[in-house]
């Protein structure tokens, strides 16, 4: 029986490593991230480098219970239990491992590749194959050099299909995922811009990504997107699509709109035959398409293939992460349920820590290729791993493995519907729920019965774009700088500690508040950094200790008032931030301070000098270059004064997010980074910086009517249209941010892809828009901004800036959190 239990000895020959075996363990589990360890007694622990170093890290996984490891070199904290395997690039012996993990299975493989798509298609073909073998895929978007070896690791000999995705983003990354693959069906999804930066041209992108097929029996393709390249098609048999071409073998020449559907009619084998497709979009329509062409590919009938297809569902591959009721918060994920999914879910869930109690409500799992009484053994094996302390099951395979389960409180139901009935008695309060759930039990009632109803205007915040925008700026320091994260304003817009707990399990180093007020919320929601306050106030000095908040130090009035407050108080080397002022002239000691700020200083036993900072005016301007390099040399010679003064080291730091970008040799000990996180950086080109916008705010519409040339529209009557027209009524105004400026068709929202101008004046609660030209109905989705209509332009409309269009999205407007 084949599966991927390895001795670690035969691990060891199969990478080709040194080192010494201490103690013969089996290997079931790759683990490549110290905070996600499960199973820990089969874990074999990759030290791989990156943006961190992996081998930082190896001293907690060791705690955490793992004791084999792949290393370059061995560390000199003492392990005895430990075996390390050493190699010379340790991602290269991951993948080693996981090609030959594929390399024992005779199943098929469906590869895919391609610009966009990659993802859904992968997702959808699961749902059209599934019913009829046994299915293994990525989880999610696993589909980088490291992703791909951890998704092909999971195949067992119950597998008889296998569906991986491949992304690359530069040359020479392909072979290696191609060995890993090894697929015997290629399928190219849409060939766009995405990771173009990391070519020399679109045909070397191109022939990159074929690459993958180069052993392939069978591709499909659309027939347009390579005409030029069939010399350079490593597969005989093709089967191509094409809405243009009627050589190709799937000719789709016509597309009708039918109820919201995309009804596509096509030439096959010389026969007409009929597809509907339930989805609206152009870039779903193709993805479909990809998918109606690879199942014709495989010998699949027109009319199964048709019967499928209609019954495709949306992919959601986000996390969302929202308001729930009684002070719970409410992970949606509700969409599918496998074991690998749930563990990156249960790695989600194990962020949040602003509640005091964690809760999963799980669906039974289909279609896992596993036994059930090894799927379920598993599944509980890792909810203990992860801490859960509530636990709810729904469906009859979870009742009848309950005693499986050894959580503190565990509650079972045959179907969804019972749930909902019982949910008052869990009494659920207080606590992060995880909801996960397989397609059929319809678990999104689940959520809508847990979530807090709000107002329909939601800003939506990717963590995700957060996250790259920070390795964006990380990527940009030098080694041992640190980071301060500014999370002040309700992290300028985008929240508290959905936010924070992000940065938090990410590793930043500080964290920066105006006020005590927002300190304290983050330490109510689970935050351990450091946290420094820009703006104490010395009525709330009592909270800022308590809370362990480190407060800026600006002038000698609040330098005085703190030192009397914690003698008082019988402190001692209480963190401090002492302010210089070095040109912004808002708060900080000025260059005459500095001599009688040393004398303050020196030998105070109730305070301690945790850092010396300034703030540079105008980093991001060109012409005000000379003024930030004389910032620079005063802060030089302010702090290196306070530190001779004081005879120890403290943390320096000036840059702010447009300085670390043009001021690499400002970066001192630590950086801030401020609106650069939520991907908006002024000293950057727009469109070609990396940057991922953070927030989408969208609204609906309230109503569609028609106006007529003589008629006004709003207060004031400043609205018409001068022909007559339609407008929609949207449900957003000046209450929720969208300021009263951008009335009279100075500002526009996307609306079904079509831009839309306002008309006449905003309203506390809605505004209008004219959407003559534009097919749109009651209920419609409409764009604010997005990474489309972006925030930058919105500022420029009104002549402001970015800074106060995301700030004043007020606190009526309901935050969601997405996780991919």
């Amino acid at each position: 029986m084949l599966s991927n239990h390895y001795p670690v000895t035969a691990v060891k020959d199969i990478i080709g490593a040194g080192g010494t075996i201490v103690k013969e363990n089996t290997i079931s589990v790759l683990l490549t991230d110290s905070r996600r360890i499960t199973n820990a007694a089969e874990g074999l622990f990759f030290a791989l480098s990156g943006r961190r170093n992996g081998h930082e890290f190896i001293a907690e996984a060791y705690a955490a219970g793992v004791r084999n490891f792949v290393v370059t070199h061995q560390t000199e904290i003492k392990m005895p239990e430990a075996n390390f395997l050493l190699v010379g690039d340790v991602l290269g012996a991951l993948q080693k491992l996981a090609a030959y993990h594929r390399s024992r299975f005779k199943l098929e493989v469906i590869g895919i590749t391609g610009s966009n798509g990659k993802t859904i298609v992968k997702e959808w073909l699961y749902q059209l194959l599934t019913p009829d073998k046994n299915t293994v895929r990525n989880p999610k978007s696993y589909n980088s050099q490291i992703g791909v070896p951890l998704s092909v690791w999971q195949i067992n000999d119950k597998d008889e299909l296998g569906i991986f995705e491949a992304g690359i983003s530069t040359v020479n990354e392909m072979d290696k995922l191609e060995a890993i693959i090894k697929p015997s069906i290629g399928v190219l999804t849409h060939i766009g811009p995405a990771h173009d930066e990391g070519f020399e041209s679109r045909r070397q992108k191109v022939l990159e990504k074929l690459k993958l097929f180069k052993h392939a029996r069978l591709l499909i393709h659309n027939y347009d997107q390579l005409v030029g390249y069939e010399k350079d098609i490593p597969v005989k048999e093709r089967f191509t699509w094409s809405t243009r071409f009627k050589q190709a073998d799937l000719y789709v020449f016509t597309e009708t709109v039918i109820r919201r559907n995309f009804y596509l009619r096509a030439i096959y084998k010389e026969k007409e035959i009929e597809c509907l497709i339930p989805f609206m979009d152009e870039a779903s329509v193709e993805n479909a398409i990809v998918c109606w062409a690879t199942m014709l590919a495989m010998g699949y009938s027109p009319a199964a293939a048709d019967d499928r297809i209609e019954r495709l569902n949306q992919v959601s591959m986000r996390l969302e992460l929202k308001n729930g009721i009684n002070n719970c918060s409410v992970i949606d994920d509700t969409y599918n349920s496998d074991v690998q999914s749930l563990e990156i879910a249960l790695n989600f869930l194990n962020q949040q820590n602003q509640h005091p109690k964690r809760t999963l409500i799980l669906s039974d799992i289909y279609q896992s290729g596993l036994q059930d009484d090894i799927l379920y053994s598993q599944v509980a094996d890792m909810i203990e791993t992860k801490g859960i302390n509530k636990f709810i099951g729904v469906g009859e395979a979870l009742d009848k493995y309950r005693d499986s389960f050894t959580v503190p409180e565990k509650y079972f139901y045959k179907d969804t519907n019972t749930l909902l009935q019982r949910l008052k008695e869990l009494k659920l309060d207080n606590e992060t729920i995880l909801i996960k759930g397989s397609r059929s039990f319809e678990f999104e009632r689940v959520s809508q019965a847990l979530a807090l109803k709000a107002h329909e205007t939601v800003l939506e915040i990717s963590l995700n774009a957060l996250l790259n925008n920070l390795n964006f700026y990380r990527a940009k320091l030098k080694p041992g700088v640190k980071v301060m994260a500014m999370v002040k304003a309700f992290s300028y817009g985008s929240g508290t500690f959905e936010v924070a707990n992000m940065l938090q399990y990410n590793k930043v180093d500080y964290l920066a508040v105006a006020y005590i007020d927002e300190g304290v919320a983050l330490r109510a929601g689970g935050i351990t950094l450091p946290i420094m306050v820009l703006n104490p106030e010395a009525s709330a000095f009592d909270k800022l200790v308590e809370n362990k908040l480190e407060p800026e130090i600006f002038s000698f009035g609040l330098l005085d008032e703190f030192v009397k407050y914690a003698q008082t108080s019988g402190l001692s080397n209480f963190p401090v931030h002492i302010k210089i002022d070095t040109g912004m002239h808002r708060l900080g000691f000025e260059e005459h301070d500095v001599d009688i700020l040393c004398d303050l200083l020196e030998e105070n036993k109730y305070i301690w000098v945790q850092s010396v900072f300034s703030h540079l005016v105008a980093s991001d301007a060109e012409e005000h270059d000379e003024f930030t390099k004389k910032q620079i040399r005063t802060f030089e010679w302010a702090y290196k004064k306070i530190e001779q003064a004081l005879g120890y080291k403290f943390i320096k730091h000036i840059a702010n997010t447009s300085g670390i970008t043009r001021w690499p040799q400002a970066q001192f000990d630590m950086v801030r980074l401020g609106i650069g996180l939520y991907g908006i950086d002024t000293a950057l080109p727009e469109g070609a910086n990396g940057l991922q916008p953070v927030a989408t705010l969208k609204t609906s519409v309230s109503q569609v009517r028609k106006v007529q040339a003589n008629d006004t529209i709003g207060y004031n009557r400043n609205g018409k249209l001068a022909n007559g027209g339609k407008i929609a009524t949207v449900r957003i105004g000046y209450a929720d941010g969208y300021l009263r400026s951008f009335g009279n068709g100075v500002g526009k929202m996307l609306v079904n892809g079509e831009y839309a101008p306002t008309v006449g004046n905003i309203s506390m609660d809605m505004c209008t828009l004219d959407v003559s030209n534009i097919d749109v109905r009651e209920g419609d989705e409409v764009i604010v901004f997005n990474d489309e209509l972006k925030i930058e332009e919105l500022a420029r409309e009104i002549g402001t800036i970015p800074y106060e269009i995301l700030t004043n999205v007020s606190q009526r407007v309901k935050r969601v959190y997405f996780y991919e």
